[in-house]
């Protein structure tokens, strides 16, 4: 068994999330705690929570679809306890109990509660002491259906279940949301000691509070700030319900810092969004993976930006998809432009409407800026790509480069078909396909003869 020491005085924490649910109502082939929640699987969210709360042990109790959960966390530092079959929530617990130290306080969290905040949980731990017993309660509109909380002068002394209840009881309004924080060598004791003599035959957590106060331990009940924080997610409404909680309040957080959202109803943050001073993000803007806007920086409506660096001052017109690329200051994209992997812009850089950058370099105040396709390319400073550009970097089995020096001038409609390179103030004519280096400085052209034929009649379209 790890042994792990005392932090600033307190027990160490052991961390237990129940995760082993099939979610029918989801109905769907994907494990309840994999469904995807502002980009990211429910799991995923109450690990970053534990991780946060400074858990030195988490253990995430698995069952349904246990292959796949474990396979989307493969790389995530958590132990691991199966939970072969079902048979309640202390029955969970008891499978995460053999590794974990006597001397820790475990604290109970579920993978399909996502938006419990780590500060939530660490006033719950606080309050628990080194010997009590803490259970995390939230105020319900209507709390029909849940189990009540009952206290005499301020304890909780017992949970009683909506059918149980007396109607006093019933219009109790605090419910158990079904987290808990207990003393690990007192938690395995009374684990031990549960009975499945009830109705569903299972084994249920909320009676160890029952034997807490039974062995004289206090039970200290804590309130969430808030029903959202605690909600549980068991089918898609639930978890569109949640999306939509979780989206405000990182727009919030956001708006605190100083951006600027035109509709902060109409925006989704599916990952990590990190802005500088005086951002300004329009409606319909979408963010994955992990962000980053400069100061000043301008996204307007529709744009699509996924695990990119936009420099400062750099505007994106409406209705961009920007993957895996970067842009230094002051530079302009779009509308309508396609940012791939590789795509490497430096400062005062335009790329303009229906333009396609992937795989490429483009140095200082060079421009691109219509109905362009640029790939595998290196792009000097001050250059200008005409209208219908394309670089052929592909042979039909292997990519290939083209290099453009500082201050070229490639014309309308022209092919640069790689290996090649154009040199350095370069100009290439309008139509042409470019198989060979052209020289600095001059003008290169390549085109056929063209020729008009007398007597030439339109094709007439067959009835």
């Amino acid at each position: 068994m790890r042994q792990f020491e005392r932090r600033n005085g307190r027990l160490g924490t052991s961390i237990v999330i129940l995760a082993a649910g099939e979610g029918k109502r989801m109905n769907s082939t994907l494990p309840k705690v994999l469904q995807p929640l502002a980009g990211r699987p429910l799991l995923q969210h109450v690990i970053d929570c534990a991780h946060a709360v400074g858990a030195d042990d988490i253990c995430v109790v698995y069952g349904h679809g246990g292959d796949q959960v474990r396979a989307a966390f493969a790389d995530v530092p958590v132990r691991w306890a199966l939970q072969a079959a079902q048979h309640g929530t202390g029955h969970a617990v008891q499978q995460a109990m053999p590794e974990t130290p006597d001397e820790n306080q475990v604290i109970v969290l579920f993978g399909d509660v996502p938006l419990l905040q780590a500060d939530t949980v660490k006033g719950l731990r606080d309050a628990s002491g080194t010997d009590g017993v803490g259970v995390l309660t939230v105020d319900m509109d209507d709390p029909f259906g849940y189990g009540r909380i009952v206290r005499e002068n301020g304890a909780v002394v017992r949970i009683v279940e909506q059918q149980d209840a007396s109607e006093n009881e019933q219009a109790i309004v605090e419910i158990n949301t079904g987290v808990m924080c207990c003393p690990a060598a007192s938690l395995k004791q009374w684990l031990g000691q549960l009975s499945n003599d009830n109705s569903q035959g299972e084994y249920y957590l909320t009676d160890v509070l029952a034997m807490a106060v039974r062995d004289g331990i206090a039970v200290h009940g804590v309130k969430a700030a808030n029903q959202v924080e605690v909600m549980g997610i068991n089918d898609k409404k639930q978890l569109a319900e949640a999306e939509r909680a979780l989206q405000r309040r990182l727009v919030d957080e956001l708006m605190i810092q100083g951006v600027t959202f035109a509709d902060p109803n109409r925006v989704d943050i599916r990952g990590e969004l990190s802005c500088g001073n005086d951002v300004f993000i329009d409606v319909n803007a979408i963010f994955e993976g992990k962000v980053t806007l400069g100061d000043g920086a301008r996204i307007e409506s529709n744009n699509l930006v996924r695990d990119s660096r936009i420099g400062p001052g750099t505007v994106i017109h409406s209705n961009c998809h920007i993957e895996h690329s970067s842009t230094g200051s002051h530079c302009e994209i779009g509308p309508f432009s396609r940012m791939r992997p590789g795509a490497e812009l430096a400062d005062r850089v335009k790329v303009g409407n229906f333009v396609e950058v992937k795989k490429s370099t483009v140095a200082d105040g060079s421009k691109i800026n219509h109905l362009t396709y640029i790939g595998d390319t290196t792009i000097g400073s001050g250059v200008n790509i005409g209208a219908g550009t394309i670089t052929c970097n592909y042979d039909g089995a292997n990519k290939h480069r083209t290099v453009i020096g500082d201050g070229a001038f490639i014309g309308s409609g022209v092919q640069l078909v790689a290996p090649v390179q154009v040199g350095k103030g370069a100009t290439i004519g309008a139509g042409s396909t470019i198989t060979k280096n052209a020289p600095d400085g001059q003008l290169t052209l390549e085109r056929g003869k063209q020729t008009s034929i007398e007597g030439w009649q339109k094709p007439v379209k067959k009835s």
